[in-house]
């Protein structure tokens, strides 16, 4: 009465490979589409998997810290602040302050890539060290709560796309699973309809939305270690950076600033994030996978070198990020020959396509999930799926 289709295409060999996936579920009777999970049955278990490439990776010591290359960042990134900062002084007045908010907007997505690093331990030495640098980047410089990130981050990691225990997947504005798209309602079921084609538009937003989760996590009952320290951050970081806003610039001005800013970092935080995981294979909840199948089956690399680990911040090599979390930036690269080979060597499908496709996966993924909030017979794709 449904049907199932997982695609496949690409291309595969020892030193290269192309995959996309795109999984689309869809059953659909007199009510919404119902969706089916990847699990152990698809994924068999692979004994030692993870065991001989972490092998091989530790004997590349490919785990070392890269101290001059952080070094390297750490200085480029306070150069550009300052020359922002020294832009927005002597703009005045001007309308051309926007393109400065804008600045800003991509800077500060580059400090939430180093404080996501310093968060995994990839960057200092010193456990506690990463600890207290990723919360004066993260609450002092970008405005999040790391504590709020590292609870929600660590159970991403330990279970990426698994029903009922990834948070990434979990339903907020967006639906990522056909059942929580089916209880859609009100204004949501009609964002939902459409979520693919708006997903970048509503990322203008999520940098509001990163910071007001920020202040309700850390005005929240549950226990949090160092919660007044990343309080204390917190307010001194808004008002070094929104006071000189509101105090040099015509309101109207200042609003726009602040907008622009806003809106750049949201969106270029979701486009840095969502190509990962969204529209890769979605895990039952009792499936029973080895840590390495569950990581590679789950990931999405994105292709380019040098450039997207740039623009990125090393997400682009998400597989081998989900591997060894603490890996610095810079070995990724290395530790991404490795796993296309041992991949290889196990038949499992190493996923990697560029940019501007995973774009496109994610935007169809969302929308075929959107489905499930229509009903099928004012559809026509359902319909056609219905035939087949």
């Amino acid at each position: 009465m449904g049907s199932c289709l997982w695609l496949y295409y690409g291309r595969y060999g020892p030193h290269e490979s192309r995959c996309v996936i795109s999984a689309t579920i869809l059953e659909s009777r007199l009510g919404p589409v119902r969706q089916t999970y990847a699990g152990t049955t698809e994924f068999p278990p692979m004994a030692r998997a993870y065991t001989d490439v972490a092998q091989t990776v530790r004997e590349k010591m490919l785990l070392r810290r890269a101290p001059w290359f952080y070094g390297f960042v750490g200085l480029a990134v306070a150069l550009v602040f300052g020359s922002a900062i020294t832009g927005f002084v002597l703009l005045g007045h001007s309308w051309f302050q926007l393109l400065i908010a804008a600045a800003f907007g991509v800077l500060l997505t580059q400090v939430a890539f180093l404080s996501h690093e310093a968060a995994h331990r990839q960057i200092l030495t010193s456990g506690p060290a990463n600890d207290r640098l990723a919360r004066f980047l993260g609450n002092g410089l970008v405005g999040l709560s790391v504590s709020w990130w590292a609870t929600k981050h660590t159970r991403h990691h330990a279970n990426p796309n698994r029903v009922g225990k990834d948070p990434d997947i979990e339903v907020d504005t967006i639906s990522f699973l056909n059942v929580d798209a089916a209880e859609a309602r009100g204004i949501r079921r009609w964002v939902t309809q459409r979520q693919g084609w708006l997903f970048f538009p509503l990322l203008t937003l999520e940098g509001i939305n990163l910071h007001f989760l920020a202040v309700r996590h850390l005005a929240g009952r549950e226990p949090i270690k160092g919660r007044w320290t990343e309080i204390g951050l917190l307010l001194a970081r808004f008002t070094l950076m929104w006071t000189p806003v509101f105090l040099f610039l015509p309101i109207g001005m200042a609003f726009a600033f602040l907008g622009v800013q806003l809106a750049v970092f949201g969106v270029y935080m979701g486009a840095s994030f969502a190509p990962n995981h969204k529209g890769m294979p979605v895990i039952a909840p009792n499936a029973k996978l080895d840590f390495f199948t569950k990581q590679v089956r789950t990931s999405r690399n994105i292709g380019g070198g040098w450039w997207a680990t740039w623009l990125m911040g090393g997400l682009n090599y998400q597989i081998e990020h989900h591997l060894f979390p603490s890996m610095p930036r810079p070995h990724l690269a290395h530790a991404r020959k490795i796993v296309i080979e041992h991949c290889a060597t196990l038949d499992v499908p190493y996923t990697e396509t560029t940019l501007w496709r995973s774009y496109g996966i994610v935007i169809d993924y969302l929308n075929r999930v959107g489905l499930a909030a229509r009903d099928p017979f004012d559809c026509p794709m359902v319909g056609t799926y219905r035939r087949v």
